[in-house]
């Protein structure tokens, strides 16, 4: 079943992508805290997504394809403005870790998929947990300022570091797990 809720919730969060970026740049004061909204909204249904479509048994090639380039591509752009807003190293720095390692880790699944090995690329909980992070920090980021007298810009700039670290410490995992096929060494023997 290709045309299912858990499918049109990861299509919302591609539309809402160009919604996201217009909204960044209107000159209003309630602009970052509605893209703060936007984007919650889409973290939001990438959670959901997958939990429906697993626990209505409406998992589809579609989606299994759709689910994770709406991630990537939300963060990407997120990232972006964020860095061109404020082009500091300090933001650059993680950013640039973040979206290296997703086109890295996205590479490294279709080439595993071509040769059979996909099982070998799952998503791991260090995945998990470095979504989560980055996610959070995405969100305190693009509010920037205080809340409540809470430094939330120094707050989303430390877990973006932390959510950096998990990003890599999640690639060297997935490549660990590949390592036998991309050395053509067989996993079981050791040898090539």
């Amino acid at each position: 079943m290709v045309w299912n809720i858990p499918n049109a919730l990861t299509l919302l969060r591609i539309a809402l992508i160009p919604v996201f970026v217009v909204i960044f740049y209107l000159p209003v004061p309630w602009a970052r805290p509605a893209c703060a909204l936007v984007f919650t909204l889409a973290a939001v249904t990438d959670w959901l997504d997958g939990w429906l479509a697993r626990r209505w048994g409406q998992t589809s090639p579609l989606g299994a394809f759709l689910d994770p380039v709406a991630d990537k591509l939300m963060v990407a752009v997120a990232l972006v403005l964020l860095v061109q807003a404020d082009g500091t190293v300090w933001l650059a720095l993680p950013a640039a870790v973040i979206i290296g390692r997703e086109i890295t880790v996205s590479a490294l699944r279709e080439w595993m998929a071509e040769i059979g090995a996909r099982a070998r690329v799952a998503v791991s909980m260090a995945g998990k947990l470095k979504t989560t992070a980055q996610m959070v920090a995405i969100v305190l980021l693009i509010v920037g300022g205080p809340v409540l007298g809470l430094p939330v810009a120094g707050l989303g700039l430390m877990l973006l570091y932390i959510a950096a670290l998990l990003t890599l410490w999640s690639m060297v995992l997935y490549i660990r797990a590949s390592w036998p096929s991309l050395t053509g060494r067989s996993a079981e023997t050791g040898e090539g």
